[in-house]
């Protein structure tokens, strides 16, 4: 275990206006999918303890919020916080990932915890087949991710993490005891290729797929086009700017993997008096056209983008489902909103070709830890 005392972790002020996003110079990981978010499907399985403030606010959506409020047991925080620690040991929790994933970096946000933060932490991860419960959890094979270390308090604490095997669980500990607000676990989901035969929905995060690409994200990310479930409200969906020039919105996706469409659906619900007036679905194939940052514009001549759904009018408030059946297998999808608007999902159904999920089934058995392999059955299955 490495030294508390050595270094600290990168941490960003935060400012003092609500809602305002944090400062500059978060590490690139966070671009990435927060594995253990409510929104994902995580669930926090257990903590030792929870006297002061629920485990399962560690992952709810949005940043925290200062409460004024006082009840029985003191301070309502919008966090995880334990009692004040009389004996030897330390306080933990462990998050069942909403997408079982390579975690790249974690963040311990102890926004609001001032004089009750943990002065360090560690996090430690496990793959595991089917559904443990926290009994089966404590006796599994532990691995380290971030090793002990310093923790600041009201403010944003992140924790790169080198290690590329696929984890469905994480353990936050922290040392002796204290408040975190937010534990966020982000990577790249690799999904379990049992589960891609079939038709499935090849732009889900669940299946593997990702934004790859985005014109703008102004109100928000693109990326909560493919999380799974319907959105509950407009805020759960992806929203640009007004466009007060030439041309459109888009967003592109990169597939689960290679895969055959059969059929789309582009949901505008919630969005009443800002859906887009129009929609256009194209696909492109990178094992036939390179690089996707090679393609050229799609209208341009040499393009490889292939058209899936001609420009179509959209309603508002709407799920739209239209037939998109296909030959031809493709990797990435591209949604024009024209000229701009927002959308609560988008859901692209077919099947993975068979190279694709031979892929699939590779990258998973590559990324399992030895723990979770040597449980599988002889054939990997």
């Amino acid at each position: 275990m490495t030294d508390p005392a050595a270094g600290r972790p990168g941490s960003a002020a935060r400012p003092d206006v609500a809602g305002r996003a944090e400062l500059a110079g978060r590490p690139d990981f966070t671009a990435l999918p927060d594995l253990a978010s409510r929104e994902l499907g995580g669930s926090v399985s257990y903590a030792n303890d929870e006297l002061f403030a629920e485990k399962e606010n560690l992952i709810k959506p949005g940043p925290a919020v200062a409460v004024a409020e006082f009840g029985h047991k003191g301070k309502v925080y919008d966090g995880w916080e334990t009692r004040r620690r009389r004996t030897p040991g330390h306080d933990h929790a462990i998050v069942r990932l909403g997408a079982a994933g390579i975690v790249h970096g974690v963040v311990v946000d102890t926004a609001h915890f001032r004089g009750n933060y943990p002065p360090q932490i560690s996090v430690e991860a496990v793959g595991a087949e089917g559904y443990p419960g926290p009994e089966q959890l404590a006796g599994l094979d532990w691995q380290p991710l971030v090793p002990r270390a310093r923790a600041d308090g009201d403010m944003a604490n992140y924790y790169p993490v080198a290690d590329r095997r696929r984890w469905t669980h994480v353990r936050l500990s922290i040392y002796p005891d204290g408040g975190v607000a937010r534990f966020r676990v982000h990577g790249q989901v690799v999904p379990d290729p049992r589960f891609l035969a079939g038709t499935v929905d090849l732009a889900a995060m669940e299946n593997g797929g990702e934004l790859a690409g985005c014109s703008d994200a102004f109100y928000s990310s693109a990326a909560s086009l493919i999380l799974p479930g319907r959105a509950r409200s407009m805020a759960d969906g992806w929203e640009n700017a007004r466009h007060r020039g030439p041309g459109h919105d888009y967003a592109i996706f990169r597939l689960a993997g290679p895969g055959l469409l059969r059929h789309v659906e582009i949901d505008t619900s919630y969005f009443v008096g800002n859906a887009p007036g129009w929609i256009r679905l194209q696909a492109a194939d990178e094992q036939a056209a390179g690089p996707p940052e090679r393609w050229a514009d799609p209208a341009a001549g040499d393009s490889p983008w292939w058209e899936v759904l001609p420009r179509l009018p959209v309603q508002p408030d709407t799920r739209h489902r239209f037939l998109a059946a296909s030959s031809r297998a493709a990797t990435h999808i591209r949604l024009d909103v024209i000229p701009d608007g927002g959308l609560a999902r988008l859901r692209i159904y077919g099947e993975v070709a068979p190279d694709g999920l031979a892929q699939a089934w590779q990258r998973w058995r590559d990324a399992l830890p030895d723990e979770q392999r040597l449980s599988l059955p002889p054939d990997g299955r």
